[in-house]
């Protein structure tokens, strides 16, 4: 889809998503249903002792497609094209260092996600959405008085609230946490341990992520399935 042209309504992310080779990227987009990259259904695993399907439990991030979030979704500021946006995304990218992430599986609240193994990865893995949303943040269109009254009527501390304000997303910085979401809120547990007890053998054969570039995610419409636009490499470094 590199020479796609998204219209007005169309959102804009930078995400982390494995390579497209890798096992890894096979392995999400069988989980989710979908490759978010060619468009084309996946056929999904059924892991032991599931009553349900698995579809049933991944709705919610099918739409999304295999990804880490390292800047959330936004429109373009008045007068930035997306070709402004990919030449600032491609040349932040070129600042950045390739590096290998060990991940698990863990709950967060009452969904199953993939997350950094240690605190050296989870500090890689921040500094890389920070910077990427400190570049890229003047070619972000700012919400309306509304859109903004809307997102702070949410559950937030302070400290949250401040950086929506002023970042348009209250999960930055500090308050980052990184995660490649595996299911939709699940109210059972046993489905929700079900899930990471499958993950954590995936993860140990799997291996390390590796993070040696991001990808530029784009929502066509509200509410559409969001779509693999472009790969921006990081920085050529073996990954050790």
């Amino acid at each position: 889809m590199s020479g796609a042209a998204w219209g007005a309504d169309g959102r804009f992310a930078v995400y982390y998503a494995p390579s497209r080779e890798s096992a890894w990227w096979r392995a999400g987009s069988a989980w989710l249903g979908r490759d978010a990259q060619s468009g084309e259904r996946c056929v999904p695993p059924q892991p032991p002792g599931l009553t349900r399907e698995l579809a049933e439990l991944t709705e919610a991030p099918r739409r999304y497609g295999w990804h880490g979030t390292l800047v959330a979704p936004f429109r373009l500021a008045d007068g930035v094209t997306q070709d402004d946006l990919l030449a600032a995304t491609r040349e932040w990218a070129l600042t950045q260092s390739a590096f290998a992430l060990p991940v698990q599986a863990a709950t967060l609240g009452d969904f199953v996600a993939l997350r950094p193994a240690d605190q050296p990865g989870e500090a890689g893995i921040r500094a890389v959405a920070s910077s990427a949303l400190q570049t890229l943040d003047a070619l972000r269109a700012r919400p309306s008085a509304a859109d903004l009254a809307r997102r702070l009527a949410a559950p937030l501390s302070e400290r949250q609230r401040a950086l929506l304000v002023e970042w348009g997303y209250p999960y930055v910085f500090d308050e980052f946490r990184f995660h490649m979401t595996l299911s939709s809120s699940l109210d059972d547990a046993d489905e929700r341990a079900t899930l990471v007890a499958w993950w954590r053998r995936q993860t140990h054969a799997l291996g390390p992520l590796s993070v040696d570039h991001a990808a530029l995610f784009v929502e066509p419409a509200p509410g559409e399935p969001f779509v693999l636009w472009q790969r921006v490499p990081f920085q050529t470094r073996e990954v050790k």
